[in-house]
């Protein structure tokens, strides 16, 4: 790690992009004091400052990505279906270092984590970054995804009592256990909750489709009440079009994959605000060869239809954030994303602010998202300009957050 701090600095770039109207500035001179922005372009410049010369770069905020699984490794084989009867907290969260500088590195200052390992791994992490123990990006965790017995977020493919969980690990049936697994999540440090409402893709679970609704619409209305009641926003895994539904209209802050819209589940989303965080480079991604055939399978038939139902939701304009499932494949190729997004039909600007201005309104946020004034010093800078080359999101060669230097000229972390 490459770590500078000063009283005040100055980061002198050839141009920045004003996310939010999408105009590209130039030249860029942005002063920052105690981890904040505290001038944009200024007239004058303190005598005191201390300045970092990024010469023909482009300045961008920080970005932020709304599903990650910061402790996870899910694609190095077979290996992902024992580990988690095999290893540890203390195991995840120790992995979880290495990823998390692995992201940072790539330009995400801030995170979402939707579902970890037993034993909030993900919470520990957080706490160790906050502490300044090891360097990541902000996290906000949910601890144990919340799911049916033997649904899409529970430890399933075990022989009887082998990680059989309760609604202290997420797993609850009825109003009563959803509303204890979201209390006991809350008490341990979450700041976010995730439900798993549909099957999903890499479900064990021979029973269900990839995208069949698993909670009640009341036992969903529950975990939402439960969690808002709580200051914490609700993350639905959702990839079936009734479980969407539901999902939805039980009042869930976003819904992750959507991979089964309807016009119905479009005008639903509007109605409530609803975002959708779609996975776009996961749709393209090839599985480990090891990947269970019922899982491949599963993989294969929903990729159409993501397509479809991205467009079907950008056109319609639903809300929409930055989402990368990392974990599911290696977490420094985060960035990747992008440009899945833009083959997608998406615009190159829209693809950005989905990982920072958009990205923030859904966290609930307003100090991070963008270089103005007032915002926190969260800044990356890349080589290129990605409104002509989305992939340019792919080379970050500065990284900033909160004032700090983790990154500067293509030096690793």
């Amino acid at each position: 790690m490459s770590a500078a701090q000063a009283e005040t600095l100055l980061l002198q770039a050839a141009s920045m992009l004003d996310v939010r109207s999408g105009k590209v500035l130039s030249p860029a001179n942005v002063l920052i004091s105690d981890g904040k922005i505290t001038d944009v372009n200024p007239s004058n410049t303190p005598s005191n400052v201390q300045i970092v010369e990024l010469g023909d770069a482009m300045l961008l905020p920080g970005l932020i990505d709304m599903h990650t699984h910061i402790t996870g490794d899910y694609f190095t084989g077979d290996d992902w279906t024992t580990a988690v009867a095999r290893q540890t907290a203390p195991d995840w969260a120790l992995q979880g270092v290495r990823f998390a500088r692995d992201v940072l590195a790539v330009g995400f200052t801030t995170i979402r984590d939707l579902g970890a390992q037993p034993g909030f791994p993900d919470v520990a992490l957080m706490r160790a970054i906050d502490a300044g123990h090891v360097a990541g990006p902000d996290i906000w965790p949910a601890g144990h995804a919340i799911s049916i017995t033997g649904g899409h977020c529970d430890w399933t493919g075990y022989a009887p009592n082998v990680l059989e969980l309760g609604p202290k690990g997420g797993i609850a049936d009825g109003v009563d256990e959803v509303m204890k697994a979201v209390r006991y999540q809350a008490k341990h440090g979450v700041r976010v909750i995730k439900v798993c409402a549909t099957g999903g893709v890499f479900s064990f679970s021979q029973n269900a489709e990839v995208g069949a609704q698993q909670f009640s619409i009341d036992e969903l209305s529950t975990i939402v009440t439960e969690a808002h009641k709580l200051g914490l926003k609700v993350a639905a895994h959702a990839h079936g079009t009734v479980g969407i539904n539901a999902a939805v209209r039980a009042g869930v802050d976003s819904i992750e994959h959507g991979s089964i819209l309807t016009e119905e589940s479009v005008r639903l989303m509007k109605e409530r605000g609803t975002f959708l965080v779609p996975q776009a480079y996961l749709n393209e991604f090839e599985l480990a060869p090891d990947t269970p055939p019922a899982t491949v399978a599963k993989n294969e038939y929903l990729k159409p239809l993501v397509v479809r139902s991205f467009k079907l939701a950008y056109e319609g304009g639903v809300n929409m954030a930055f989402g990368s499932d990392n974990g599911v494949f290696p977490h420094h190729k985060t960035a990747l994303e992008f440009a899945a997004l833009v083959r997608m039909g998406i615009s190159e600007v829209d693809a950005i602010r989905m990982a920072t201005i958009n990205a923030a309104k859904l966290l609930g946020v307003d100090d991070r998202g963008e270089l103005v004034a007032g915002k926190r010093a969260d800044i990356i800078a890349v080589k290129h300009n990605p409104l002509e080359n989305i992939t340019a999101m792919e080379d970050v060669t500065f990284v900033m957050k909160q004032g700090v230097v983790y990154k500067q000229e293509g030096a690793g972390m």
